[in-house]
This record gives structure tokens, C-alpha cells and sequence, in this order.
């Protein structure tokens, strides 16, 4: 017998595989990467945590079909700010679910706690999922299956009912005891999940969202840098740091690149189709956040050319037209 398990480096996640592993079942981790889950490549600390107890992982890409499907138009709508989960978690089943045959695995599981969060994790909400991808009672939820409806594994015997858990609401207390008694000393802290339920990243989509089409590659550009609406109405990201311009180097249709040639500062990008002044406004915002003096000038590429350009506004200044918080 073997399961497939959503793993998204939690800790309830990491439990509830623990859990069916110990009953003889054979469990490959599935962490679906849809874009969202953290600003940095998290494979190698997934596969850190599931070391400690003996279970493989398989990080599967789909941010395309997140974005081209689930992001704009969930049925269910979104929490409170721009993250669809339970559409998001529907969506996630159904990968696995179409992965049970090629896996040679009978059901799916995950760690989901019933009362833990108020969006996706009431008993309604466990429902949605369940009907968006079409379960069929192949669903096991370990941490909170004695409080939910008898599955499949557990009616055919794969697995036993009296093993499994039945916690509810936020408090973490039966987990952590847990994790005392299993010896697991690595796993993902509570808070840092989908970069969805940040306010900043929400009110960049949303802002773009009004301002013109959305592209894939935005959905890369809105985790990073300082976002400013110029004056006449072009977008422009500048890099906070080092970092960060490695992260927005990417080709991006319908944004440019602002490069500093003679002096150390921020990779920048501005829309192709804003108007001469706010690329020049673009321009001198990359540069008053470089190491740059107010009267001097510096060289610049931009657009396939290189050319000179000053700092002519302050930093204060550039606060005006910063998307705030």
C-alpha cells in the first residue's frame, strides 16, 4: 500500500505522514510549487526535513497552470487579501490525484487540521476541496480524522481509524508533544507560507491587475523590490538589494530593464509603453537608490543603449510615489 502526501514543510504536514508511514504505508511527499511559497528555492530544506523521517520528495511545478487557472477566477473566492486556498488546495488534490496510477498509490493525504485556519480549514471548507477535486473518499486527513467523515482507507482496512487524531482549532500543544516523542528537531515554523497572504505582494497583483493585463511573468516581479506608480502611470520595480537584482534579471514582455553601468545601486525595471518622462523618472529612481551623488552624472543602459542620466529626485521625494504597505 502506498499514499501520496501533500508536504508543505509544515508541521502538521510532516505529523500526518509520520502518522501513515508508521502503519506500514509506503509515503512519497508531493510539494506543489506554484510560485507562492516562499521567495527562494525551498526543495533541499523540504527534503532536510523529511530525512528525519525516511519519506522521499517530489517538488512538482505548476505556477502556469496555477496562474492560467486558479489565481484569477477561484470559485470560492479568496481570503483577506489575494490568496484563492481553497481553490489553491482543491487544485493541489487534483495534481495528486491524477498522479495516483503512475505512482502506484491508492489515496492521498495531508496535514490539514479541522478549526486551524478560518478560510480553508473549516468543515465546509475540507468539503470544497474534497467536491473540486472529485475525492471520491480518498482523502485522509490524519491530524483531525476521527472529528471528520470515515474514508475509504479506513472502511477497506488499509489503515486504522483508532490510530488517527482528532485535533482541532490553532493551539499546537498535542503537535509539539508529538514532535518530542518522534525526535524530529527540523520543521517549518508557523507564518511563513503563501506569499499570497502578504499584504504588499496582494496590493502589487491588485494594482497591476487594474492597470492593465497580467502577464506570468508578473506573478515573478511582484516578489521583489520597491513598487512605484509614476507620475503619468507606468509601473516601476526597484531592487532593494544585491539579491534582488539577480531575482529580477528575468526577461519580462512588457517591462525593461534600467542597468547601472559606473556605480553600485539597484537593478530597475519600468513598462515599455510608459510615457519619456516616467522613464526618466525610472531612471532616476534607480539611481537616487544607488551610491550615487544628487549632481552628478552617471552612465545608465537602458533600452539597448547606454547613455548619462542624474539623480534628479531625493529619496524622500520618491516616497510619493511608492505603493505602500
Amino acid at each position: 500500500m502506498k499514499a501520496l502526501a501533500l508536504f508543505s514543510g509544515g508541521l502538521d504536514s510532516l505529523l500526518a505522514i509520520k502518522i501513515i508511514k508508521d502503519m506500514g504505508i509506503e509515503v512519497l511527499a508531493l510539494h506543489f510549487d506554484i510560485g507562492f511559497i516562499g521567495k527562494n528555492d525551498k526543495s533541499e530544506a523540504l527534503r532536510a526535513i523529511l530525512d528525519q523521517i525516511e519519506v522521499p520528495l517530489k517538488v512538482v511545478d505548476i505556477k502556469r497552470q496555477f496562474f492560467d487557472e486558479v489565481l484569477f477566477e477561484p470559485k470560492y473566492g479568496y481570503g483577506k487579501y489575494f490568496n484563492p486556498c481553497i481553490d489553491c488546495h482543491g487544485n493541489m488534490f487534483s495534481h495528486a490525484f491524477s498522479m495516483l496510477e503512475s505512482e502506484g498509490a491508492s489515496f492521498v493525504i495531508s496535514g490539514e487540521v479541522l478549526g486551524q485556519r478560518p478560510k480553508s480549514q473549516r468543515a465546509e471548507a475540507l468539503l470544497q476541496v474534497e467536491k473540486l477535486c472529485n475525492a471520491q473518499g480518498l482523502v485522509v486527513r490524519p491530524m483531525s480524522a476521527k472529528l471528520l467523515p470515515i474514508t475509504i482507507p479506513e472502511q477497506k482496512g488499509w489503515i486504522d481509524r483508532d490510530k488517527l487524531l482528532d485535533i482541532h482549532g490553532r493551539g499546537r500543544e498535542r503537535q509539539l508533544k508529538m514532535v518530542e516523542e518522534y525526535g524530529i528537531k527540523n520543521f517549518a515554523k508557523p507564518g511563513g507560507g503563501c506569499l499570497l497572504t502578504e499584504i504588499s505582494i496582494a496590493n502589487k497583483i491588485k494594482d497591476l491587475k487594474s492597470h492593465r493585463e497580467i502577464v506570468f511573468e508578473d506573478m515573478e516581479m511582484v516578489k521583489y523590490g520597491r513598487y512605484f506608480v509614476l507620475p503619468d502611470g507606468g509601473r516601476c520595480i526597484v531592487a532593494r538589494n544585491e539579491e534582488e537584482n539577480h531575482k529580477l534579471s528575468f526577461e519580462h514582455p512588457k517591462m525593461s530593464k534600467i542597468e547601472l553601468i559606473d556605480c553600485v545601486g539597484p537593478l530597475a525595471l519600468v513598462e515599455k509603453n510608459s510615457t519619456k518622462e516616467d522613464k526618466e523618472m525610472a531612471i532616476a529612481l534607480a539611481l537616487v537608490y544607488g551610491k550615487t551623488e544628487a549632481n552628478q552624472t552617471y552612465k545608465v543602459r537602458f533600452e539597448g543603449n547606454e547613455r548619462e542620466a542624474k539623480p534628479f529626485i531625493s529619496r524622500e521625494k520618491a516616497q510619493k510615489f511608492l505603493l505602500l504597505s
